[in-house]
This record gives C-alpha cells, structure tokens and sequence, in this order.
C-alpha cells in the first residue's frame, strides 16, 4: 500500500511525530508549507484568530499528489481548539483526492475530538485510525506505546 505522510507544523512538534510516522511506516513524507508568516508571538495570535474563523490560507504547491496514493495520514497542531489554517486549505483542496485516511495532532490543551471530527467533514471520510499527542509528550519522548497502538491500526 502506498502511504504519504502530510502535515503541517508551525514549531517544530507535529514534524517531529510526522517524522517518527514515516520512519515507522518507511514511507512518503510532505510538509505543507503557509506563505502567511506565523512565528513569534504575532504568528501565534494570527494563527489562533485565523482557526478560530475557519479562515483558508495560500499554501505552497506540494510536490506529492495525493491521489497517487491508497493511503494518506495527515498531521496538524490544534489552534483554538481546531485544526491548522494551513491543513484546512490543505484538506479542503484535497477533499476528493483521499482513498483512506488517518489523523494524528499535537496539542497544548483540549480539541482533539472536535478537530478530527471538523477534518473528517472536510474529507466525506472516516479516519482509519487516530492519534493525539500532548506537546509534553512529543518533547519528552514518552509516546511510544500510543505511536505503537496508531501504526497497529493502519495495517
């Protein structure tokens, strides 16, 4: 089965579990890229209000089509409680192209659920499998079993 990572990550965390994904996986990777500036603190406040509105941004073009694929695991940070504005461009340019999906995010505080639940109405599909990751725990390294019990469902 041919498999593609995508994600989006505006500190580092989601590409740091995006990462350990493919690696497991031995598969595809692709980061998506906002030509909106989202660092500092401004960043950070444009990114929550732009969540928060369910905005769309200009992404950068991928160079991985994802209709080539039988299957796409596609990773966000949630912002306010919601997806990435990026990943709902993403998804929302995408929607027609995903034969199977799955989520994972990476979160501070709560919307985990409402986040999967908003990318699975963008997508018409049903997500395989989940995975939500306290930042803490990516920083820290102590997600291992949960990164396990989320590639077990994929197969």
């Amino acid at each position: 089965m041919k498999t593609l990572v995508i994600f989006y990550s505006r500190t580092g965390t989601t590409r740091k579990l995006a990462q350990e994904i493919s690696k497991n996986l031995k598969c595809n990777i692709e980061e998506i890229f906002d030509t909106k500036n989202r660092q500092g603190l401004f960043g950070y406040l444009r990114s929550g209000r732009d969540a928060m509105s369910k905005r769309f941004t200009r992404i950068k073009p991928i160079t991985k089509n994802p209709s080539k694929y039988d299957f796409i695991i596609i990773g966000t940070p949630v912002w306010v409680g919601t997806m990435s504005t990026p990943i709902r461009t993403y998804l929302y340019e995408n929607r027609n192209n995903f034969k199977k999906i799955a989520f994972f995010c990476t979160l501070g505080g709560s919307g985990a659920e409402k986040t999967f639940r908003d990318m699975e109405n963008i997508c018409n599909k049903k997500p395989i499998a989940t995975l939500q990751l306290r930042t803490k725990e990516v920083k820290n390294n102590t997600y291992s079993e949960k990164l396990k019990e989320f590639i077990n469902k994929l197969h």
